[in-house]
């Protein structure tokens, strides 16, 4: 058996070809590919400025999860589901946030390039699903900006005395004839942050990292004021007859579903992750403080503003104005304004901030135009997917309102962290044994098949599963497994591991990777059938049993197996290690999927739609464009002996 192309299973030629492009993975970014292709015809590995380093990475984290939701996410939480219990229902959407955080630290530091989810699940599960959340990210980041660019007019207006005080030019207007409402100001801001993040992203992340500071500051005057004013009256939103959980545990819990939300922009931290300095380090430490100042202060302005005002008394549009008002203090209001209007301006430079890294670690693995993949050599920033991106949001902003649209934002990330935690769960126990190298390297890889005595006849392996195997005179081990000094008598050992099942690799390899997809059928069953309530109740329960039951085999059998001795080396080493998997990573699938499902019909339309054409947009550009279509996949043990040659043999 030998090493074998990729090019006739990603042309066009043939079903099963296309089916196998959908499964192609890419090599985690390493200094090997990045010398290899810049040493290859094209135009290089594009570089962008490692500039970051954990401040940095806190104000992105911070700025981009506290939006002005928080504002008036408190006043509706509580009036309709929490009550006072809102603090809770902060902290256990933050414990659940803080699960895909971990499965996010693991990634970024073993695989610190642009790109985020889309980049992990490049490498771990494959081109298909990688396209589809890229594809994705893509529309959450666009309308996710243009949607916060569309809260800032109002509440700047505010600041200048009324809903009509902004000048002509910047105030919303309707077009004559049409009826549409657009929005100068959302575009104009919008473009302005576009024209920040060309500068450099040291130079941006420093004004977020501002603007971050000013909304801290107006969250800890509403803590520390409210504070004195709850102390001064006794906190009579506490004082209550129905209680401290007035719709149960239930009622908190489905606060929690709804302020989870809150806490979805840290994975933006993530995208910058080729810009740290030191990505091992910083980034599991960036999104960890990030998250824990975010979550600290939600409990924190929660836990006062619910016990100023009574829950069922709060004003579900200015929660903390109207909480501050009540009790004489107008003059606050003000403060308060600033806050949000600062607190959108950093979450709108949080969401441009990582759609041009997306497009960009698209269009580097051939899927999108190389327009995208172009690094400006002056400030190091990918410009030209910059400014596409910040028209396209600026536009939308101008005409649309994205309101209605604003649900679809919540669906790339949800799928982002979904497929995060499924990555981890295969870096466990199933990391790619196999690694695609460009073609360039042939003359390498045959010396290297050749030195192992591998007869190099094309169409004999499956490039998904490949095993190579040596056919030496000392032994015939597969190169897939590291040499071992092998003991005294080796036949004698060989039967006896033919007896244990799981201690052989390739059936330990077989049941995990069963494992994992079983798991996942059941938390798809599960949730679907606990969020059907129009089912019978007989069918519910048992398709809730049926899902339960595949969800607690595949996790026992994940537990009672070893992982893969090859995640010790997978990527970059050193980094963060995601704790408690198989539990942590399959409990992040869960309460992912579960809110994924509970999005609603109506926001589920609009996604497939954009699915779709992503879906056609793959099929006639991207699968045939990819840069893994003449790629040679090569056992993982022997790349760096390929390379090794690939240098010797430069004159």
């Amino acid at each position: 058996m030998g090493f074998q192309s990729d090019t006739q299973n990603s042309g066009g030629g043939g079903g099963g070809g296309a089916l196998r492009s959908l499964v192609r993975r890419k090599q985690v970014d390493s200094v090997h590919t990045k010398s290899s292709s810049s040493s290859s015809g094209g135009s290089g590995h594009h570089q962008l400025a490692k500039a970051l380093t954990i401040p940095h990475l806190i104000a992105i984290g911070v700025g981009s999860t506290i939006g002005a939701g928080v504002y008036i996410l408190v006043g509706t939480v509580a009036r309709e589901h929490s009550g006072p219990a809102l603090t809770f229902s902060f902290l256990i959407a933050g414990i659940a946030a803080a699960l895909s955080a971990f499965c996010y630290a693991e990634l970024a530091s073993r695989c610190p390039s642009a790109g985020s989810a889309y980049h992990y699940s490049y490498i771990c599960v494959g081109e298909g699903v990688a396209w589809l959340i890229g594809w994705a990210l893509i529309l959450e980041y666009t309308i996710g900006g243009s949607a916060v660019a569309r809260g800032i007019s109002p509440n700047l207006a505010l600041l200048f005395g009324g809903p009509n005080s902004l000048p002509s030019f910047l105030a919303r207007q309707t077009i004559p004839g049409i009826g549409i409402l657009v929005d100068p100001c959302a575009a104009i801001l919008v473009l302005v942050v576009t024209g920040l993040l060309c500068v450099g992203i040291k130079e941006s992340t420093f004004v977020q990292g501002i603007v971050t500071v000013a909304n801290i500051c107006a969250m800890i005057f509403v803590i520390i004021a409210g504070g004195y004013l709850g102390f001064k009256t006794g906190w009579p939103g506490y004082e209550l007859s129905t209680g401290y959980f007035p719709f149960g545990a239930d009622g908190m819990l489905a606060g929690a579903s709804t302020v989870f939300f809150a806490y979805i922009g840290f994975d933006s931290v993530a995208s910058t992750a080729e810009e740290v300095k030191n990505p091992q380090r910083d980034l599991p430490m960036g999104i960890g403080f990030a998250l824990s100042i975010c979550c600290t202060l939600y409990m924190l302005v929660s836990a006062v503003i619910v016990g100023l005002v009574p829950y069922y008394a709060m004003d579900p549009d200015t929660p903390i104005s109207s909480a501050f008002t009540s009790h004489g203090l107008n003059w606050a209001a003000y403060i308060i304004t600033i806050g949000a209007c600062t607190a959108l301006c950093s979450t709108l430079m949080g969401s441009i901030l990582p759609q041009p890294r997306i497009l960009m670690a698209m269009a580097r693995d051939g899927l999108l135009p190389a327009f995208f993949s172009d690094v400006s050599k002056s400030t190091q920033v990918p410009v030209k997917s910059t400014i596409t991106s910040g028209i396209l949001a600026a536009v939308l902003a101008f005409f649309m309102d994205v309101e209605q649209l604003s649900g679809m934002v919540s669906v790339g990330t949800l799928l982002a962290f979904t497929m995060v935690a499924i990555s981890v769960l295969i870096l466990r126990y199933v990391p790619p044994d196999e690694v695609p190298l460009p073609a360039s390297l042939q003359e390498a890889i045959d010396s290297v098949s050749l030195r192992y005595n591998i007869s190099n006849s094309p169409g004999d392996v499956n490039v998904e599963n490949t095993e190579v195997y040596s056919i030496t005179p000392e032994d015939s081990a597969p190169l897939l497994v590291s040499k071992e000094p092998t003991g005294k008598y080796p036949l004698i050992e060989k039967a006896a591991g033919q007896f244990t099942f799981l201690g052989n690799e390739g059936n330990r390899r077989k049941i995990a990777g069963w494992a994992i997809m079983v798991t996942c059928i059941g938390v798809l069953i599960l949730t679907s059938s606990a969020s059907s309530l129009s089912l019978y109740s007989p069918i519910r329960f048992t398709l809730c049993g049926i899902g339960g039951f595949l969800l607690m085999s595949g996790l026992i059998l994940l537990t009672s197996i070893d992982q893969d001795d090859a995640r010790h080396s997978f990527g970059h080493t050193g980094g963060f290690i995601c704790p408690f998997v198989p539990l942590l990573p399959i409990a992040c699938i869960l309460i992912n999927v579960y809110l994924l499902i509970n999005l609603g019909g109506a926001t589920w339309t609009r996604v497939s739609i954009w699915l779709a054409v992503g879906v056609v947009v793959y099929t006639f550009y991207g699968r045939r464009h990819s840069s893994l279509k003449h790629a040679i996949y090569v056992p993982a043990a022997h790349v760096d002996e390929i390379y090794e040659s690939s240098y010797n043999s430069l004159p």
